[in-house]
């Protein structure tokens, strides 16, 4: 999939140079994402969300200065807590068979268990938007494989 063409806009993330590094933003990352027509809300802590397929995906930004990005996929199936340990080796197989996403797996308090994926990219130097666009493009995909998977494993999901 090609990345879209950026044009110059007033008042716009994107406006600007393409092949300028710019810092990575709340707004850059949601630009980016409409640009590419996913349509993604704001939770009620201000991160990015969507929905693909059989997973809900965030799109985070961390560190000192919200350098870090962190795209992170939680598959929509739920487990029992019993399968804990067959979830395990689920994970520890993905780990070790690809580099994206890395998964693990999440007790929620409540007791549904599921797994999530995420991609971490320091982009402390910055970034340009079609190398966002790529980072989030290889994160959706990424994620929803992994959530693909998972909506295959055996044993009794819950609602």
């Amino acid at each position: 999939m090609r990345s879209p063409e950026f044009e110059e806009r007033p008042d716009d993330p994107l406006a600007g140079r393409p092949s300028a590094l710019r810092p990575l933003t709340h707004d850059l990352v949601a630009a980016v994402l409409a640009t590419r027509g996913h349509a993604v809300t704001t939770d009620d802590a201000g991160e990015l969300v969507g929905r693909w397929a059989e997973s809900h995906i965030w799109f985070l930004r961390a560190g000192d200065a919200g350098e870090l990005l962190q795209v992170r996929t939680i598959a929509t199936r739920a487990f029992a807590v019993e399968q804990v340990p067959s979830l395990h080796h689920f994970c520890n197989t993905w780990n070790r068979d690809r580099f994206w996403p890395k998964a693990f797996v999440h007790v929620d308090d409540g007791g549904p268990v599921r797994i999530c994926g995420e991609v971490i990219t320091d982009l402390e130097r910055g970034v340009t938007p079609h190398q966002l666009d790529r980072l989030l493009d290889r994160g959706i995909s990424t994620g929803c494989r992994l959530a693909a998977e998972v909506g295959r494993l055996a044993g009794t999901a819950h609602p």
